[in-house]
């Protein structure tokens, strides 16, 4: 059976109650932003939040008021129970849809949406949503990330390299441009699998950087670094 929590250095994300899991590419995501916005102040939100563990992990570094939204009424719930369990007074979960709810514009928006569509489904529901984008379409997610972001602002997301013709197609509808790109490599025996993506309003030439997870000695010292002030082994 898989353990229904996964402890941190300085919180627990409790996981049995939401779709979405707590795995290793979200902890990286999250720790990769935690280190861009450590010791900054300002609003960031965080899109289909889970189980919080995104906006924990920029909370653990930043002095942000962040905003968590959920649309699933159980990882609402569960991401509420997590957030309350921690040092962390700055994290608000807002229970609703992102494409109907009346909010403010934010410094930073974080998500990592669902990554598939047209592709075979699960027959839970909230695993559906959470997994395949037929409950909110990458174009709705764009049209909110472009309403929500201020002037200036940072979106940062994380997404499966395997759809990088489906990102460039959504932000041609938007103002927003790639600013930086991590391509994320599991090992030294699989291509990149996900990037790490942070988009501005600013049209700029991105920078591209290669990120391996493990090689045959284990952790990179890449990713031990970002994760050291979060995983218990390291």
């Amino acid at each position: 059976m898989a353990n229904p929590f996964f402890q941190f250095k300085q919180f627990t994300v409790a996981h049995d109650r939401c779709a979405m899991k707590v795995t290793t590419d979200a902890c990286l995501f999250g720790a990769w932003v935690a280190a861009q916005l450590e010791g900054r102040s300002g609003s960031l939100l965080d899109i289909g939040t889970g189980t919080c563990l995104l906006a924990l992990m920029v909370a653990q570094k930043a002095p942000l008021q962040i905003d968590a939204v959920e649309i699933d009424e159980s990882a609402a719930l569960q991401a509420a129970e997590n957030c309350s369990s921690t040092p962390f007074e700055k994290v608000r979960i807002i229970r609703g849809d992102i494409r109907s709810l009346d909010l403010q514009r934010y410094d930073f928006i974080i998500s990592n949406p669902p990554f598939y569509e047209k592709e075979i489904e699960s027959a839970d529901p909230r695993k559906r949503r959470a997994h395949h984008s037929g409950g909110l379409s990458w174009a709705e997610l764009f049209e909110a990330l472009d309403r929500l972001i201020k002037p200036g602002g940072t979106v940062f997301l994380l997404l499966p390299a395997k759809r990088r013709k489906d990102l460039d197609a959504c932000l041609r509808k938007t103002e927003l441009h790639i600013h930086q790109i991590v391509e994320v490599q599991p090992s030294l025996r699989h291509a990149s699998s996900r990037l790490l993506l942070a988009l501005g309003c600013e049209a700029r030439a991105p920078v591209t950087e290669q990120l391996l997870i493990a090689d045959e000695r284990g952790y990179t010292p890449r990713f031990s670094a970002l994760l050291c002030d979060y995983y218990l082994n390291l």
